[in-house]
C-alpha cells in the first residue's frame, strides 16, 4: 500500500475516532454524574407539612418507612413531618412565607435564597381538600399554572378520613335529650340561654344528696379555635347549616342579623375559646370543666376516650349531627420547580406507604377511618370498634354533608369571629 492510501486510511480513522468520542463523551459524562451522585449519598428530603390530627399517624408512618432506609435512583431518601394546622398552612401560602421561585431559575438565588427553599414543602396534607382549592386557585392567577393537580400521578388523594361530631357526657345527654329531643345546634343555644344553667335546663336533684342540686352549673360547651383549627370554623359552619336547614352556606347566610344573634347565644356558652384550640385533650385532663358536651372531630375524641374514660366519673357519649361534615386529608404534592423530580417521586414513594393496607391499618389506632378499601373500620385494633357501646359507628348514616367554604364564606367567618372575639 502506497503512502497516499496510508494517509487517506489514517485520516478516515482520525475522523472515525473523533465522531466516536463526540458521540460517547456525553454519555459517559452523563454516567459519570449520575455514578457521581449516587456515591456521594445526596439525600432526597421529603417535607411534610400536616394537618394536625392525622400529625400523629403520619409521623409513626414517615418513622418506620425512613427505619426501612428507602431509596430512589440511588439516593436514600427521609421524610420530615411538620405538623400545622390547615388554617395556619392557607394563612402562610397567602401570605407567600413560603419562598416561591415564580420565573426565577435555581442558578440565579443567592445561598441565603437556597437555604429558604430547602424549608420548602414537598407535600401538603390539610384537613380537607378545599384548603387545596383555595391556594391552589390564588397561585395560578399569581404564576398562570397549577401548583396543586387534580389528576395524573401527583393528584392530590385522601390518605385517611374523619368528621365532626358532638361528644357529650352520660349524665349531661340525659337531660338536654329530655329537654330538647336530641344533641344539636339548636339544643345548644337553647340550653345556653338557660338562665339558671342545668336546673333550668333538667337537672334533678339527688334524693340521697339534695344540696346536689346546681352542682353542675352553667351549660358549657367546648369547640376548637376557630383561629387555630380547622375544626372549629367547620363547627361553625355546621351551625349555620343546621340553622338555616341546608348544606350549602353563603356569605349572606354568614352576614344575616338574625343568624348571628343566634350564633352569638349559642357561643356565649363555651368558657374560653383559647383553652379549646384541642378540646379532646383538654376533656380527657379536666373533663367537666372543658365542656359538658363538645363538636370536634370524631378522631379526637376516639384518641381521648381512654384518658376520658380514666379521669371522668361517667363515660363520654358519641352523637352524630343531621349535616355531617366530612374531612378526608389529601395528601397533595407541589409541582412547580421548587421541588426537583426527584423530591417529587420521593413523595410518591411515601404516599404509597401510608396508602398501604399495614400503615391504613393503623391509622385505626388513631382514630382515623382508613381510605383502604381492604381495611374495614371495625377491624383489630380499631377505636371505633373498642368504643362502640359509647356511639361510634363503623357506618354514618347521615347523608347530608356539609359544602365546602369558598374563600370568601371563610373569609367572613374569620372576619365576623375576630370582632365577635373582641367583644367577647
Amino acid at each position: 500500500m502506497n503512502r497516499t492510501r496510508w494517509t487517506f486510511v489514517f485520516i478516515i480513522g482520525a475522523a472515525l475516532l473523533v465522531v466516536v468520542i463526540a458521540v460517547l463523551a456525553p454519555l459517559l459524562q452523563s454516567a459519570g454524574d449520575d455514578d457521581d451522585q449516587k456515591d456521594s449519598g445526596d439525600t432526597i428530603e421529603v417535607r411534610v407539612f400536616t394537618a394536625l390530627p392525622v400529625e400523629p399517624w403520619v409521623r409513626a408512618a414517615a418513622d418506620q418507612f425512613n427505619a426501612q432506609n428507602p431509596s430512589l435512583e440511588g439516593h436514600p431518601i427521609h421524610v420530615t413531618v411538620v405538623p400545622m394546622d390547615g388554617l395556619s398552612a392557607l394563612s402562610k401560602w397567602d401570605r407567600e412565607e413560603f419562598f416561591v421561585l415564580g420565573d426565577r431559575d435555581r442558578e440565579t438565588l443567592s445561598d441565603e435564597e437556597k437555604e429558604q427553599l430547602a424549608d420548602f414543602p414537598t407535600v401538603w396534607i390539610p384537613d380537607s381538600r378545599y384548603l387545596v382549592e383555595l391556594v391552589n386557585v390564588t397561585y395560578k392567577e399569581k404564576l398562570g399554572r397549577d401548583v396543586f393537580l387534580e389528576d395524573g400521578e401527583y393528584r392530590a388523594r385522601p390518605v385517611a378520613v374523619s368528621l365532626l361530631t358532638w361528644g357529650i357526657f352520660e349524665s349531661r345527654a340525659e337531660v338536654l335529650q329530655a329537654a330538647y329531643g336530641e344533641v344539636s345546634w339548636q339544643a345548644i343555644h337553647d340550653a345556653a340561654q338557660a338562665e339558671r344553667g342545668w336546673p333550668q335546663i333538667g337537672e334533678q336533684a339527688s334524693l340521697a344528696d339534695p344540696t346536689a342540686l346546681n352542682s353542675w352549673g352553667f351549660f358549657k360547651l367546648a369547640v376548637p379555635h376557630p383561629r387555630k383549627n380547622v375544626g372549629g370554623m367547620a363547627a361553625i359552619i355546621a351551625a349555620a347549616g343546621e340553622y338555616y336547614d341546608r348544606s350549602r352556606i353563603d356569605v349572606a347566610d354568614l352576614t344575616n342579623d338574625a343568624f348571628l344573634s343566634w350564633l352569638e347565644q349559642a357561643l356565649l356558652s363555651v368558657t374560653d375559646f383559647s383553652a379549646a384550640s384541642q378540646p379532646g385533650e383538654n376533656l380527657a385532663l379536666f373533663g367537666y370543666t372543658t365542656g359538658d358536651v363538645a363538636q370536634l372531630l370524631e378522631a379526637d375524641i376516639l384518641v381521648n376516650m381512654a384518658g376520658i374514660q380514666t379521669r371522668s366519673p361517667e363515660m363520654l357519649l358519641m352523637r352524630y349531627p343531621r349535616y355531617v361534615t366530612w374531612f378526608d386529608f389529601p395528601f397533595t404534592v407541589w409541582v412547580g420547580p421548587e421541588t426537583t423530580a426527584l423530591e417529587k417521586n420521593a413523595a410518591l414513594e411515601f404516599e404509597k406507604y401510608l396508602l398501604s393496607k399495614d400503615v391504613q391499618t393503623q391509622a385505626l389506632a388513631h382514630g382515623l377511618r382508613p381510605v383502604h378499601s381492604d381495611v374495614p373500620v371495625d377491624s383489630q385494633d380499631s377505636l371505633f370498634a373498642r368504643w362502640s357501646e359509647q356511639g361510634a359507628v363503623t357506618f354514618v348514616e347521615r347523608t347530608t354533608a356539609m359544602r365546602s367554604p369558598n374563600r370568601d364564606v371563610l373569609l367572613a367567618l374569620l372576619a365576623w369571629f375576630d370582632r365577635y372575639e373582641t367583644r367577647r
